[in-house]
């Protein structure tokens, strides 16, 4: 999937995950789950409502947090192979915090018998990849004259001797790069979509994988929700508004599956990873807010730095690639760290967990603290309950946040809901700006120092001005049902999130 992942995002439903059960689903054995026997042949995935989770350990939800790894272009080869070699790419991967990738492919990999035994090296001098070729030859040497569909097995096998989870995804059917309106692989009928060819290709990659232990998914073909493009809206429309208008259509389109029981899986997204497009950026602040929120299942786009041969080009680099241009380092090492709040669960099912709420700043990837009011590590999250007064109130407790004064840290109260400083409210059009009073009655806004403290300030950027970045004020109050939560202050001298940000009283 090419272009601006700034007008759109890709959705697909889970119930397929069932339906293929039990011709794909074997022995999946996730990577938190050692305790349970290789043996064990039981299938492990199933649904709990909305959540997809693992049956073997109770149930436990299994947040799929993946990675596109592009496999489905003109050489009909996961990329990267002449950068890297196979095992480095898969460890690399879960080194990077994903347990799961999604595999794309072409359908006539498997329909077209001529392609499918071509070798990789054939496919590559075709094509004119000369250099390609000798990468390969020293950093994968054995897969060089495989047979194209052997190349592809081999890197789901390596995946899933990584302990990789891996999702199948038929992304159209002639190799190429994906997606314009007139491509030929867009709906049933098209020049290259026959239904018949298409429901014999997912037969034989069922019938191929079905023995694999963490292939758990074979997606039919991408399903695209295409919605009104917003091009340079973020950076020429106010933020707040953009934000509220891109959420409102996700909403209603695809979000009210969740309300009914459905798995829903946000299966690319992703911005130039340079850092330098405002409007990108921008646009990932939104979503984080969002998808923590929601606390999707998701894969990224994209895991790869460069292609082989894109668009007529030879080794174009993806700026939204995890990995730069020889797939060696990093691009961004600080986008990794903002998304790594998403790659663990924030909620999950049963009547055991401890539901409270907690304090995300998407700017940042960071929550606030239950030892200080400052931003750190969501792991160590500070428990809210915010009541239908509007009062954030310390879990277990009698203590509120309260706003002071303006340019000041938010403190923590104990007389809560007698005066407006104690109650917090969600304002503008993006419902991130978390509002209240000072104590002199002027309109404040949560936002953050230099230091990463949590301060009151004049709200910002609420409306009209284009010009302003509203990311710092920029806050999302969401559900949690960590086992981690802070123990809950008894005493002011007791817990040091109260030692001298106690109001007087």
């Amino acid at each position: 999937m090419g272009g601006s992942f700034r007008s759109y995002l890709l959705f697909l439903l889970f119930p397929i995950l069932l339906i293929l059960h039990e011709t794909v689903i074997h022995n999946h054995r996730h990577h938190q789950s050692n305790a349970v026997a290789d043996d064990d042949l039981t299938p492990a995935l199933s649904t709990n409502s909305r959540w997809i989770v693992d049956d073997r350990v109770g149930g436990e939800r299994v947040k799929l947090s993946c990675v596109n790894w592009v496999s489905h272009l003109d050489t009909a080869v996961a990329e990267g192979l002449s950068r890297q070699p196979l095992d480095v790419i898969s460890k690399k991967i879960v080194e990077m915090g994903f347990n799961c990738v999604r595999l794309t492919y072409p359908l006539f990999l498997f329909t077209d018998d001529k392609l499918g035994s071509m070798t990789m090296r054939e496919s590559f001098m075709k094509l004119g990849l000369s250099g390609s070729i000798a990468g390969v030859q020293v950093n994968n040497p054995s897969l060089v004259d495989l047979p194209l569909v052997d190349v592809f097995q081999e890197v789901v096998s390596n995946l899933d001797e990584n302990n990789v989870m891996i999702i199948l995804d038929n992304h159209l059917s002639k190799p190429g790069w994906c997606c314009n309106d007139n491509d030929g692989n867009g709906f049933f009928g098209d020049l290259y979509f026959d239904p018949e060819v298409w429901i014999e290709g997912l037969s034989r990659v069922a019938s191929m994988f079905k023995g694999y232990n963490n292939v758990i998914d074979s997606s039919g073909r991408v399903l695209l929700l295409s919605y009104e493009p917003d091009g340079d809206d973020w950076i020429t429309g106010n933020a707040n508004e953009v934000c509220g208008r891109v959420i409102d259509r996700i909403t209603n389109n695809a979000l009210f599956l969740l309300d009914q029981g459905y798995p829903l899986f946000m299966s690319e997204w992703g911005v130039d990873q340079r850092g330098t497009n405002d409007n990108d950026n921008r646009y990932l602040n939104c979503l984080l807010g969002w998808a923590a929120e929601n606390d999707l299942d998701w894969a990224l786009w994209a895991l790869v730095g460069s292609y082989y041969y894109r668009e007529g080009v030879i080794g174009m680099e993806e700026t939204y690639g995890l990995l730069n241009w020889n797939w060696r380092e990093l691009r961004n090492s600080s986008f990794l760290e903002k998304i790594s709040p998403l790659q663990s669960p924030f909620q999950a099912p049963g009547s055991n967990a401890l539901g409270h709420k907690i304090i995300f700043h998407p700017s940042t990837g960071l929550c606030m603290q239950s030892h200080s009011l400052s931003l750190g590590p969501c792991s160590n999250a500070l428990g809210l309950d915010y009541t239908p007064e509007k009062i954030l109130r310390v879990k277990g407790t009698n203590y509120c946040l309260e706003a002071s004064e303006v340019h000041t840290p938010v403190q923590v109260g104990i007389i809560c809901g007698d005066d407006s400083s104690t109650k917090w409210e969600a304002i503008s059009a993006s419902k991130m700006h978390l509002s209240s009073k000072d104590k002199n009655g002027n309109n404040v806004c949560l936002d953050i120092d230099s230091k990463n403290n949590i301060v009151t300030n004049d709200c910002e950027c609420l409306s009209k001005d284009n010009s302003c970045d509203p990311s710092s004020q920029w806050f999302k109050v969401i559900d949690s049902t960590s086992f981690n939560i802070a123990p809950s202050p008894i005493s002011i001298s007791q817990h040091p999130i109260l030692d001298g940000s106690i109001t007087s009283i």
